[in-house]
């Protein structure tokens, strides 16, 4: 039967390159090389990225796994070239001995007992996404077969924030809106006023972090379990989206709220619809959704929505008060090439994480050696869950 879904990533900032394999998709799953390159592309847009986006053409290039364009039931394996490949060389890349607050940087000094935060810094930057951004797109090839829609825009930063209306009805709407937006935002109102939040901060020479959102919608229930806490399914989204650097919280649903109300104000009522009972919710619908599809670590039926908050960028343009390793002495912050603000990108590196996840969990439910089995697995358990 399947092996568990799992990704590894390895590579450098200024390495040679970003790779990564993904192990655990079954055969002949059809994965769409283009698709992949194009969530590649949208990482590396957003107002306020720095200099290093004009410099890189991120492209996956795809070193095994695949045969005319499908999986053969091996690890995917691919490569994402760095044009910026100077790592190995030391006028490039000088020892960093000014650690920057809110980076990596000491707490990777002090672990490795080196007194150069580059070997840190080079693999703890958010470069290394690109490889968890092509593992997602990867993965999410299995949700694309069968019907499961994953969507992931920036909700807003400081004290600019929008709240779309996410449904299945609205969603190839929101998508249009969040792709014609500087920062994928898909309020035009918001877009604005964050632009003008990011020009602020470079001119400032300050950074500006935000609020991400991703919805999953098409999910069948019982992806998941309540049987294990290491096998819940928010517990293992939650994991996921705190991986990802610069992110500092993450709420499913209603989230933090959820301490501000009553019960009443809380769970979401059950109803049934007879009418749509050949679709994955099997029919039981809820007039709210403040689970975000989760419930008992298990998916409802109702569209998952996890919300991860990214804090500012750790280097700054004016630098902080730090210390020079050695002596001590007190310093402003070494400065390395980097953005005002990457909300748009993390919303991309986001979606992507939970997208790996979600096709975990359901590669983990409905397993099989090829799609072939796990289609079968997948319409057998709804045809059963249908007698409840």
């Amino acid at each position: 039967m399947g092996r568990p879904l799992r990704y590894q990533t390895a590579g450098e900032s200024h390495g040679p390159a970003l790779v990564a394999i993904i192990d655990g998709l079954p055969s002949d799953l059809e994965v769409d090389a283009a698709r992949v390159n194009a969530e590649l592309a949208r990482r590396q847009g957003g107002y306020g990225r720095g200099a290093r986006q004009k410099i890189e053409t991120d492209v996956a290039e795809f070193l095994g796994g695949l045969r005319q364009g499908k999986t053969i039931g091996s690890p995917v394996a691919l490569r994402i070239a760095n044009k910026d490949n100077r790592i190995d060389d030391a006028a490039k890349t000088p020892p960093v001995t000014r650690p920057r607050p809110g980076h990596a940087d000491l707490a990777g000094s002090l672990k490795y007992l080196v007194p150069d935060c580059r070997g840190t810094l080079e693999r703890a930057s958010a470069r290394e996404t690109a490889a968890r951004v092509a593992a997602g797109a990867v993965a999410r090839s299995v949700l694309d077969a069968f019907g499961i829609r994953v969507f992931g825009f920036v909700r807003g930063a400081c004290d600019a924030w929008c709240s779309p209306d996410v449904r299945a009805e609205t969603l190839d709407a929101l998508i249009a809106a969040r792709d014609a937006s500087e920062v994928y935002c898909p309020d035009s109102t918001i877009d604005a006023r964050l632009v003008e939040l990011i020009h602020r901060a470079k001119t400032e020479k300050d950074t500006v972090g935000g609020w991400c959102e991703v919805h999953v919608i098409g999910c069948p229930p019982g992806l998941g379990s309540c049987m294990n806490w290491d096998d819940r399914l928010d517990a293992r989204l939650a994991f996921a989206v705190m991986g990802i650097q610069a992110f500092k919280a993450v709420e499913i649903g209603l989230g933090r709220e959820c301490g501000a109300r009553f019960g009443s104000a809380v769970h979401d009522p059950i109803t049934y619809d007879d009418s749509r009972r050949n679709t994955p919710s099997l029919g039981y619908e809820r007039p709210t959704n403040n689970a975000g599809g989760l419930e008992g670590g298990m998916t409802n039926g109702m569209p998952i929505v996890v919300r991860g908050t990214m804090k500012p960028i750790s280097t700054l343009l004016r630098g902080m008060p730090s210390v020079e390793f050695g002596s001590h002495e007190p310093v402003q912050s070494a400065y390395e090439r980097s953005d005002v603000s990457a909300v748009a990108a993390a919303s991309v590196v986001m979606e992507n994480a939970v997208a790996f996840e979600v096709a975990r969990a359901f590669l983990d439910k409905f397993a099989g050696d090829s799609m072939r089995e796990v289609r079968r697995a997948y319409e057998g358990y709804l045809d059963a869950a249908r007698t409840i």
